[in-house]
């Protein structure tokens, strides 16, 4: 009965500095919550979890803050992620359905995902090691020209002019195509290219493959191969660090400079995660030691399992379980036009 009184307390007071951005009195808490019971209770209260850790006293006069260790327990006793409600998920499927390619959707994500929250944005493009191949065209743009376009589960295209040494007709450029498909469509990117390398070197006695087959598979293992993408990353919302004004002054600097480098996004998002788990790494617990004072919401996306990561950078003094929620909706929006592409 205590510690889940004690609970209740903790909790209205993360909910009070959140959105009045003051520390929080004994007064306060009897005015806005119906807690049942009496001032000189919940003074009791707050002094036990102060004493314990959750709770910091700015000054011998004011209220109490949250600290790190107590929004780490507010979080964990979260029972569920809150749901988002019919109008904010019409919101964002008409936001994100709109979108016309891969590039559309992770820079309409971050910007959805920064209004949202009114935090900073992260979103890495999905990470191509971890696709499936959709599908391989090859298209005759001349006799000795082939244009080859590569689709993946991730919504990802890649295109690649190949030149060839001889022409190539209609029926064997038929037979290339569905060779290719044959041996790499559903498969992840690095059993795709095993299974093009076999086509290429002959198996069980099968002749090598024809000049045009080497130049078609050689570019498409290249293109494959390009991991380039892995490490990108979309950022937005760094406006919104403006409206923390003093109290998170000394943490804006090395957040704008972290902004700055993707291998350091990368590591605040951590690993992506599937199943609709979202993580939330508050203060220190993140890998950066300069950004002690902010926190990281994230989650992985994707059609199957998780491709890539997406979430966002702030204080640690934010609303967790709508950020928690909205970072959860964006995700499975995206992964599920991602899914339909």
């Amino acid at each position: 009965m205590q510690e889940e009184r004690r609970l209740a307390v903790l909790r209205a007071i993360v909910e009070d500095y959140v959105s009045t951005e003051e520390p929080v009195g004994s007064k306060a808490l009897v005015e806005r919550h119906h807690l049942n019971v009496s001032p000189a209770t919940i003074r009791n209260d707050m002094a036990a979890l102060e004493e314990e850790g959750y709770l910091h006293q700015p000054h011998t006069s004011a209220g109490r803050v949250p600290t790190d260790k107590g929004y780490r327990l507010f979080v964990d006793r979260l029972s569920t992620v809150k749901p988002t409600t019919s109008a904010e998920r019409r919101a964002i499927a008409g936001f994100l359905e709109g979108a016309i390619d891969l590039d559309d959707v992770v820079n309409r994500s971050v910007r959805l995902l920064a209004q949202l929250t009114r935090q900073v944005a992260v979103v890495q493009y999905p990470t191509l090691s971890r696709s499936t191949v959709r599908h391989v065209e090859v298209v005759a743009l001349a006799p000795t020209r082939l244009l080859l376009v590569l689709i993946l589960s991730s919504g990802r295209v890649e295109q690649r002019l190949v030149e060839l040494d001889a022409d190539i007709d209609d029926e064997a450029l038929g037979a290339l195509r569905s060779r290719i498909n044959l041996a790499a469509t559903g498969e992840v990117i690095a059993d795709a290219v095993t299974a093009l390398d076999a086509l290429v070197r002959g198996a069980d006695g099968t002749p090598p493959a024809a000049p045009a087959t080497v130049a078609v598979v050689e570019t498409l293992i290249e293109a494959m191969s390009d991991h380039r993408s892995d490490e990108r990353v979309v950022v937005g919302g760094t406006a919104n660090l403006a409206r923390f004004g003093d109290s998170f002054e000394t943490s804006v600097r090395p957040l704008l400079e972290a902004l700055e480098e993707h291998v350091v996004l990368l590591k605040l998002l951590g690993e992506a995660t599937t199943g609709g788990a979202v993580t939330v790494r508050i203060g220190a617990e993140g890998p950066i030691q300069e950004l002690a004072s902010t926190s990281v919401v994230a989650t992985g996306y994707g059609p199957d399992d998780a491709l890539a990561a997406l979430g966002i950078v702030g204080p640690t003094r934010m609303d967790y379980p709508g950020t928690m929620a909205a970072v959860r909706a964006v995700a499975r929006y995206v992964s599920r036009i991602l899914d339909e592409s």
